[in-house]
């Protein structure tokens, strides 16, 4: 059974920082690219970051750009987001999410690609 399992969101105020990580179980890891997204109040879901299945490539949503940084540590099962000078348009549910189909050059910014879900952690970003 697959399980994906975020940590690290919470309340911070603008200009703060947040390390989310997300590991996942049941599954061959570096098979994988993995993906964040989000979910901010009133939106639809979103890309934040992905990354390919031996880092070889990211790609970020342009909002984000700059502030955010993903990486993985395949021998620990888990992907992480850096989010450094946070502010209130940050504030959302962000989901992590494996693609199978990813390559160790790509990886998808449509959740449609992906397989597997985490149940999100909330981040909240106060000015």
């Amino acid at each position: 059974q697959v399980q994906v399992l975020e940590s690290g969101g919470g309340s911070v105020q603008t200009g703060g920082s947040l390390r989310l990580s997300c590991t996942v179980s049941g599954l061959t890891f570096d098979d994988y690219a993995m993906g964040w997204f989000r979910i901010r109040p009133g939106k639809l879901r979103e890309v934040v970051s992905c990354i390919s299945r031996r880092s070889g490539f990211t790609n970020y949503n342009d909002y984000v750009k700059g502030r955010f940084a993903i990486s993985r540590d395949n021998d620990k099962n888990t992907v992480y987001l850096q989010m450094n000078s946070l502010i209130p348009q940050d504030t959302a549910m962000y989901y992590c999410a494996a693609q199978k189909r990813g390559s160790d050059n790509s990886c998808s910014t449509a959740d449609r690609s992906y397989d597997y879900w985490g149940q999100g952690t909330q981040v909240t970003v106060s000015s």
